[in-house]
């Protein structure tokens, strides 16, 4: 079997984090969690949901999964000891999934006649979309555990699993690190196709066209067999100066020479997330934007000396920060240095948070981006953003292409057909 297809099923058999979910359970002073957030349901079971309107229920000894029937046989190739379908519409009446789970809901608790208090993920959060329209349960779940079982006793565990979600395991890594290896080729490939006289959102197209040629390729068949995900948008000249901004914005903006082009990807395979960001210059850049350049790259290495278990959060942020200042540039890097990915898509929350008042402390298996930029209003702005995950022995980045920012410099003029 390829490897990367090895890769896409080994979350079946992930004891490591089975192993810290129950830690996490037994420390928490509950009996089980009961999750219905896809990103939780991931992670304590290798199944992503499709839709949001699955749940995963942990105790000491069981996982089982509660999923519509639809996504059944998805949930069977997850590390559940039990799947238990049901239908969230039906023609026969007019309901809701948070109705309609209340039966397969109390069949699964009611198997657990100790069960006294069971810890529930619903709170605030930012959850990656799994598809184009995204079900959450919110307060209608504990209402439906109430109705299931009403002397059951619930907590909020939301803490806890940020913590669990904020360390990944090998098996975990492996996978993220074939999404970055996918959003390497496309980057690769999409950029040389990159020319004055298109447009933002044609740009966009490119890239998005690469990545669905990744998707479909015969010489990659184990991708056509998993969930892969890409969100692209490209900001040039003065529109890139807004990048810092809360979300990422494609305008119909046409490139010209000597242009800026950043390219702000986030990109997933079987639920497990990128956080990439390269900036091309349309031609051979001054001196302004050469400097620009080599300020980002000199914040970049600074941050990742700075990367190793039992280091401060806030020190990584502090490296990046101090370069751009000492280079000119403090007021134009208006973000944290990086923030948790893996699990999280765009999460500036998401642990380890690379922050000036980051209280995290790094460990091995955590994984995040690594962004310094620089902002210059009504001018142009370049980020260099990378996937890092922290090992024994420092920082490993996953994303390793067009890291060196001469590779950004497109000089050639090829035809726009991607």
């Amino acid at each position: 079997m390829n490897v990367a297809a090895e890769t896409m099923h080994s979350l079946a058999h992930d004891a490591e984090r089975m192993e810290r979910a129950r830690t996490a359970l037994r420390e928490s002073g509950c009996d089980a969690f009961l999750c219905s957030l896809p990103t939780n349901v991931l992670l304590l079971s290798g199944y992503w949901p499709v839709i949001g309107s699955s749940v995963a229920l942990l105790t000491a000894d069981r996982l089982i999964v509660i999923c519509p029937k639809d996504e059944e046989q998805l949930a069977k190739s997850s590390r559940a000891d039990q799947v238990i379908p049901y239908s969230p519409a039906s023609l026969d009446d007019l309901t809701t999934p948070a109705s309609a789970i209340r039966e397969p809901l109390q069949k699964a608790l009611g198997a657990f006649a100790s069960l006294k208090k069971v810890g529930i993920d619903g709170s605030e959060a930012v959850e990656p979309a799994p598809y184009a329209a995204l079900h959450l349960f919110g307060s209608s779940l504990p209402e439906a555990v109430s109705s299931a079982v009403p002397d059951l006793k619930i907590a909020n565990i939301a803490e806890a699993l940020s913590r669990l979600r904020s360390q990944l395991t090998a098996p975990e890594i492996e996978r993220l690190r074939g999404a970055c290896r996918v959003a390497g080729e496309a980057f690769t490939k999409a950029s040389a196709q990159i020319r004055a006289g298109i447009n933002e959102a044609e740009c966009e197209g490119i890239f998005r066209r690469w990545f669905s040629k990744e998707k479909t390729s015969q010489e990659k068949p184990w991708l056509g067999a998993v969930r892969q995900e890409a969100f692209v948008w490209c900001m040039s000249a003065e529109n890139s100066a807004k990048a810092h901004a809360a979300y990422a914005r494609t305008r119909a903006r046409e490139l010209q020479a000597g242009d800026l082009v950043m390219i702000h990807c986030n990109s997933s395979v079987q639920g497990f997330w990128t956080d990439i960001t390269r900036t091309f210059c349309l031609g051979d850049p001054d001196e302004r934007v050469t400097k620009m350049y080599e300020a980002i790259t000199e914040a970049g290495r600074a941050a990742l000396a700075q990367i190793r278990p039992g280091a401060k959060a806030s020190e990584v942020d502090r490296a990046a920060r101090e370069v751009l200042s000492t280079q000119g540039f403090s007021k134009e890097f208006k973000h944290q240095t990086g923030h948790g990915v893996g699990f999280a898509a765009i999460s500036a929350d998401a642990r380890p948070r690379l922050h000036p008042k980051s209280p995290d402390i790094l460990e091995s298996g955590m994984v995040f981006n690594v962004e310094p930029a620089i902002y210059i209003e009504g001018f142009g702005g370049i980020r260099q953003c990378d996937v890092v995950v922290v090992n024994d022995s420092g920082a490993e980045v996953l994303t390793q292409f067009q890291r060196d920012w001469r590779e950004l410099v497109l000089t050639s003029k090829p035809s726009a057909a991607a």
